[in-house]
C-alpha cells in the first residue's frame, strides 16, 4: 500500500476482490482483469549500471507504439485482446469492451484500475448496458497494480516471452506480440497460486 492510498478503501476493496475471486472458484462468476499495455522498440527501463567516475549516456529515441487492450481470466488463462498502433482512445476502449461484453454468456466481473479513461462520462454511461448483460465492473483501489492479474501477463510477454529478434523492426514486434496474444492459454500460460 502506498502513502497516496486510503487504507480503509484499500482494505475494503481488497476484501471484496477476494470475495469475488472465491465466487469464481465456486463457479458462480467469471472474473476477468482488464488493462492496457504498450509495446515499442525503445527500452522502458530507465536505469543502468556504470563504473564510478564513468559517464554513460543514451540517446533518447522515439518509437511507434503498438497498444493492446486485454481482458484476461487468470483462472483459465483466457485472453481477449484488441490492439492498434497509436493511443487507445476512449472510443476504442468502449467499442472493444462493448464487443467483449456481448460475448459473455455467464455472470462476469471485470476488474479495472482507475485509469482516467475508465471514469469518463462515456464509460460511465455504458455501465447500465453492461450490467444488463451481466457484466459488472469492479474498480481496484488506487495505486494497486499488484491486484490486477493481467499486469503479470504483460510482464511475462515483455520480459520473458518476447524474444530479442522480435525487436528488429516495428513490424516484427507487432507480429510477435500478436503471435503471443493469439496463443495465451495454450502455448503461453501462467499458473497463479492462491
Amino acid at each position: 500500500m502506498t502513502a497516496a492510498q486510503d487504507p480503509d478503501d484499500y482494505a475494503d476493496k481488497a476484501e471484496r476482490l477476494a470475495w469475488v475471486q472465491e465466487l469464481e472458484k465456486a463457479g458462480y462468476v467469471d472474473v476477468f482483469y482488464g488493462d492496457e499495455s504498450g509495446f515499442c522498440l525503445t527500452s522502458a527501463i530507465p536505469y543502468g549500471w556504470q563504473f564510478p567516475g564513468e559517464h554513460v549516456a543514451t540517446q533518447p529515441r522515439h518509437s511507434q507504439r503498438f497498444n493492446v487492450l486485454g481482458f484476461y481470466n487468470a483462472a483459465t488463462n483466457e485472453l481477449h485482446a484488441a490492439a492498434r498502433e497509436g493511443s487507445l482512445d476512449a472510443a476504442f476502449v468502449l467499442d472493444a469492451l462493448d464487443a467483449w461484453a456481448a460475448t459473455r454468456t455467464r455472470p462476469t466481473v471485470l476488474v479495472l484500475d482507475n485509469a482516467r479513461i475508465h471514469h469518463t462520462a462515456a464509460f460511465q454511461a455504458l455501465l447500465d448496458n453492461w450490467e444488463a448483460q451481466n457484466v459488472h465492473i469492479f474498480y481496484l483501489p488506487t495505486y494497486s497494480p499488484h491486484l490486477n492479474k493481467i499486469e503479470t501477463l504483460w510482464r511475462k510477454i515483455k520480459y520473458e516471452w518476447l524474444r530479442p529478434e522480435a525487436y528488429a523492426t516495428f513490424q516484427t514486434l507487432k507480429t510477435a506480440v500478436w503471435y503471443i496474444l493469439d496463443r495465451v492459454g495454450r502455448q503461453y500460460t501462467i499458473r497463479f497460486t492462491a
